[in-house]
């Protein structure tokens, strides 16, 4: 009997262990969906939001995570030609990480000098903003988001 609760421990012990590592840490908190940019905040300082600019009119900017990828697309009128781009992304607990390896024709351009994106990741429930940050690590821009599906 005293083998049988002790294998039945173990065996617990085992699940639970599984459980635990199976969560990687953006299960904790999950960028995956689709999100819609609701506006910009610039900052004056490095740290203060100095000004909240709003999309302007028929702006609309889209992007979508999941299993580990990231696409995007942007429509601005009065401009003949769409953006968009496609990649990778990882996120920590304060980061996000894009690597884009291919999109619109000027995309493809800005590709030859930079693939890597890094941002400071600010991730609620509905909403989360990507901030760009300068050489200093000090803050410039977001671009803010909130959850449609």
């Amino acid at each position: 009997m005293k083998k049988i609760l002790g294998l039945l421990f173990l065996m617990l012990i085992f699940v639970a262990a599984t459980e635990i590592n199976s969560n990687p840490p953006d299960a904790l908190h999950s960028i995956q969906g689709t999100w819609e940019l609701v506006s910009f905040y610039n900052y004056d300082d490095g740290v203060n939001i100095s000004d909240t600019v709003p999309k302007a009119a028929g702006y609309r900017q889209v992007k979508m995570y999941y299993n580990g990828k990231v696409m995007w697309s942007r429509y601005v009128p009065n401009e003949p030609n769409g953006r968009f781009g496609y990649g990778s992304y990882f996120i920590t607990q304060d980061q996000l990480h894009e690597t884009i390896i291919y999109g619109d024709a000027e995309m493809m351009k800005a590709l030859d000098t930079l693939t890597e994106f890094v941002f400071e990741l600010e991730l609620g429930e509905d909403t989360y903003s990507q901030i760009s940050l300068d050489e200093e690590g000090n803050r410039t821009f977001s671009e803010n988001y909130k959850r449609i599906d």
